[in-house]
Parts: C-alpha cells; structure tokens; sequence
C-alpha cells in the first residue's frame, strides 16, 4: 500500500478547476485574429504547462501578428469566460475532502498568475480553502519547468519536498514537480498519456482514483 504524503501540492488549470478549454478557445480565437490559425489540439500541445509570456513569443515566431499589449487583451477575456464558466475538475472537491479527513495540508503551485486563480478559485468556490496556500510563478524567480513555486509551497508548509507529492497534468508542470524532488503524479485529463508516463512516477484519469493512490 502506498504510504501518504505529508503535503500535496495540486497544479490548478486542469487539475483542480476545468480551466483549459476555456483558456485555449480563447487563445486559439484570439491568435486566429492576428493571423495565426491553430486546431485546439495544436494549441494545447504547444502552450499548456506554459506562460502566457510563453504563449505570446512563441505565436509571434510562428507568425502571429501581436500587438505589444496583447498580454493584457488575452487576460481580460481568459477572466471573463472563466469567471462565466469554469468548473471544478469532476472529483477534485471530493480529493480535497479526503485530505482535509487524513489531515494531510494541500496548496497549490501554478504557472498562472494570482489574478487569474483568483477568478477560477473564486468561481469554484475553492478561494476561502485554499487561502493562503495559493502559490504562482509570480512567487518565485523561475517558471516551471523550473521547480521553485513548488519548492516555495513546501517551505512555506515546513514540509520536506521528498514527503510531498505534486499533481500536475502538464508535461512542463511535470517535470518542475521530479526537479523538485518530489513523488510526481500525472493527470491526463487533457495532456495524452504518453507524454506523461515517461516523466511521472504515476499517472491517472480520474480524480476519483487519487485518494487510493495516495494511500489515503
């Protein structure tokens, strides 16, 4: 039986709340319009994991004619159809409370900025929850694939990174996670599992396989 963590460290965007569609429908709409045409299935290979920086460069070198305040545009549409839309992922709530019952202490970790988890969390009704457990790429110096928003979040919980666990669904997210040193978990919700599986000490697709897997 696997032994539980002492933390577990959720990424947000597809693993907590059902964010992706919404956020690359609105990217593939948005770079459709300054002359860069790109499937979904395309759109979420080359951007999820990643910044919205990210995103913005490379969708310039690949042709995409973006004025030099597009960050903002993007935001401000990504928060309107999330704060419309987005739900929790189908069985996190339930991941959540199965935690809360072992009393083993969760946080997030995420590429996204605080402004934007803000609208998603708020919707959801994860804010109150999670308070003052959110952490961003804003909080630290790196991105993922960098591992420090999740180093940042095990310190702040005074919890070695070899006793936590990360859920992530991206391979960029993957990755930060066994940079960090800690027992990654792959979700393939929209990321395919075959990327995944090389990285991840496990994968899933459902959430409401998680609690077993984490020996809960």
């Amino acid at each position: 039986m696997t032994t539980p963590p002492d933390m577990v460290i959720f990424d947000c965007d597809g693993v907590l709340v059902d964010s992706e569609p919404i956020t690359n429908r609105v990217i593939q709409n948005s770079l459709a319009a300054h002359g860069l045409s790109l499937d979904l299935e395309e759109i979420m290979r080359l951007f999820v994991g990643g910044t919205m920086q990210g995103v913005m460069d490379l969708a310039r070198d690949m042709g995409a004619d973006l004025p030099s305040h597009w960050l903002e545009l993007i935001y401000d549409k990504i928060f309107v159809a999330l704060g419309k839309e987005v739900e929790p992922i189908p069985g996190a709530i339930s991941v959540l409370d199965a935690l809360d019952r072992a009393g083993i202490p969760y946080a997030i970790g995420s590429n996204g900025p605080h402004a934007k988890m803000k609208v998603s969390l708020g919707r959801t009704g994860l804010a109150e929850r999670l308070m003052g457990r959110v952490f961003s790429r804003e909080d630290v110096a790196n991105p993922k694939p960098a591992p420090d928003v999740y180093l940042l979040a095990a310190k702040s919980a005074g919890i070695a990174p070899e006793r936590c666990v990360v859920i992530e669904d991206s391979v960029s997210g993957a990755k930060a996670g066994v940079a960090a040193g800690m027992k990654t978990f792959g979700f393939y919700g929209e990321t395919p599992k075959e990327r995944l599986e090389p990285i991840c000490d496990v994968v899933f697709g459902e959430m409401a396989d998680l609690p077993k897997l984490l020996g809960l």
